[in-house]
């Protein structure tokens, strides 16, 4: 029986790996780690370390390598179920009880990564020996890869009409297999179609290294198709939790203390070819706090290297801003940007592994510096700017956890921005500065966005997104019935807007008889609208988007009653209240 993420978690929260690994062997502190001699091996110098920051232990003397589960295995020969009890045990917790529950939950783990296994296998067999899928393999061939890579990655091509699905039917059940992602109903037909077909894919697998979702690439030009997707979320896929590569590269933390974060795939697969193995991926989304925990457990410097494109500077610029919340005094972020119209594959296959080492090491700027210079461009020279340009800068700093590390990045802010009014700090001598008054339209504006709150953004965004897509939400109006808001003014367009759709009757969005002004608000500020820019409109991608906000502002909604808890808690210290909480906080971290 498969433990519960959540409660093996606990267990290494509340039990440093020193603290376990000293039980049976003497440790010395050196530096961030711990030596001793090794308890595989006798030997009179040190070769075993800890580090209980990235939570595992090291013996270089026997390369056995783990965390504080392996090491009890090891060590006292158990088993892992064995190790559990015993860690549980030594950390104060009571021994885990499987529920029905819980034994229907790891059916379907087992059966997920089934379906995953043997597709993934399937499918990579096809690219190497099947003689039909020779297009695909000269596409590999002019991105200069060779087999080694195909199959260090294991990646795979799917047909354009592919029948795997029957194949698979045979031994799981049709909605077992849609739960998958792998497959969707196509309702025109009704037939189940691949959602990867005619496309390279790429295994993405989670930290133990089994497949859980895929990455697929188009190998033709087609103005019509998305170049990338990826599996949609599922029970046991979420894509702000995971990071493609990251399985393998997690095994160099030894050896070095930092690793690439790039967009794509064939990112990860050209530098790893290259010889630039400590990199990793994210999956199509915004990088996620969740992403950033993982990386620092195992590396002290992460550096974030984009396409030399427009895209790539805005998605290095929403990475920059969202990661800056998890700087720590010992760890790094950095931004590493390549030439115009260049990406690391690209990059690297042109320089070589060397020249590409030596540019990160002269180009690469820190996380504060890259925020600095970004909106210092935007500014102009007149008070209103420069008031605007602080502010903002004060409410990042502000969003930093470490109380440390927020003093001393806002005091750089301040020191830069003094460098460029230093009349303003010239006390002795008082200049009189002739006031400019902003433009109006400016001061509005950013009046207007400051007063909005992340879950009125939020909400926004999905009214846009039903708005501007009535026939499809129409077709599937379970996707909206039961969505919380919070705004009054939001909650009320929304059930106005299911009323009408729930008629029966073909709408389009001037007879929703909403207010000009409140539509107009909407458009301008609904932060989905520049993703919708980007991307191809297709019906599963409008579905996916929706789903995704859906799940937000549950979260959001989640967080709330948290918060509320966690104060009357503090307060009452009710057993009933602290129930409450537990149960809610494992709602948030299943969504």
């Amino acid at each position: 029986m498969k433990y519960p993420k959540e409660y093996l978690d606990e267990i290494k929260t509340r039990l440093r790996v020193s603290t376990v690994v000293s039980k049976s062997v003497t440790l010395k502190k050196r530096g961030k780690e711990f030596v001793g001699l090794s308890p595989f091996k006798n030997e009179k110098t040190p070769s075993f370390t800890v580090n209980d920051e990235k939570e595992f232990f090291h013996c270089f003397a026997t390369s056995e390598h783990g965390n504080i589960f392996d090491f009890v295995m090891k060590t006292q020969n158990l088993k892992f179920g064995e190790a559990v009890k015993h860690l549980a045990q030594l950390a104060g917790m009571q021994p885990y009880m499987f529920s029905k529950n819980d034994e229907e939950r790891e059916k379907k783990w087992k059966e997920y990564l089934s379906i995953y296994e043997q597709y993934v296998d399937f499918y990579h067999n096809e690219l190497l020996k099947n003689e039909t899928y020779s297009n695909a393999r000269d596409y590999l061939i002019n991105r200069s890869l060779s087999k080694e890579e195909v199959k260090k990655f294991k990646i795979g091509f799917i047909e354009k009409n592919p029948s795997y699905f029957d194949k698979l039917k045979k031994e799981f059940s049709e909605e077992t297999l849609i739960d998958s992602g792998l497959f969707y109903l196509d309702e025109k037909r009704k037939i189940y179609v691949e959602r990867f077909r005619g496309r390279l894919i790429f295994p993405i697998n989670n930290i133990s290294g089994q497949p859980i979702a895929l990455g697929g690439r188009i190998i033709e030009k087609l103005d019509y198709l998305a170049k990338y997707i990826n599996s949609p979320e599922t029970v046991f896929f979420k894509k702000g939790s995971n990071l493609y590569n990251l399985d393998r590269a997690r095994k160099l933390s030894n050896k070095v203390d930092h690793i690439y974060l790039v967009e794509g795939y064939m990112d990860v697969v050209g530098l790893s070819k290259n010889g630039i193995e400590n990199v990793v991926a994210n999956l199509g989304t915004s990088l996620t706090d969740k992403q950033i925990l993982s990386l620092n457990q195992f590396f002290d410097d992460i550096i974030v290297c984009f396409d030399g494109d427009e895209s790539g500077y805005k998605a290095a610029l929403r990475a920059a801003e969202n990661a800056i919340k998890e700087l720590r005094p010992e760890k790094q972020i950095s931004f590493l940007f390549l030439p115009d119209k260049e990406d690391p594959d690209s990059f690297v296959n042109k320089n070589g592994k060397n020249y590409f080492i030596d540019f990160t090491k002269q180009s690469k700027i820190s996380i504060h510096q890259f925020i600095f210079a970004h909106y210092k461009r935007q500014t102009e020279n007149n008070p209103s700017s420069m008031a605007i340009f602080e502010k903002k800068l004060r409410s990042i700093a502000n969003t930093i956890k470490d109380d440390f590390i927020k003093k001393y990045v806002l005091e750089y802010f301040l020191e830069k921005i003094a460098e460029l009014t230093p009349h303003s700090n010239l006390k002795k001598n008082k200049l009189y500065v002739k006031k400019i008054k902003s433009l109006d339209s400016t001061k509005k504006y950013f009046n207007e966005s400051q007063s909005l709150s992340g879950v009125e953004l939020k909400e926004f965004s999905l009214l846009h997104l039903v708005m501007n897509n009535l026939a499809l939400i129409q077709s599937n109006i379970h996707l909206i019935e039961n969505i919380k808001l919070f705004t009054k003014v939001n909650k009320q367009i929304l059930k106005a807007i299911i009323d009408r759709l729930k008629s029966g009757e073909q709408i389009a969005i001037e007879d929703l008889s909403i207010d000009k002004q409140l539509l107009d608000k909407i458009n301008k500020f609904a932060p989905i609208k520049y993703i919708l820019k980007k991307k191809p409109n297709s019906e599963h991608k409008i579905i996916e988007l929706l789903e995704d906000i859906s799940r937000d502002l549950v979260n959001y909604d989640l967080e709330f009653r948290i918060q509320e808890l966690e104060s009357r808690f503090s307060k009452d210290m009710n057993e009933t209240t602290f129930n409450e909480l537990k149960e809610l906080k494992k709602k948030q971290n299943i969504n």
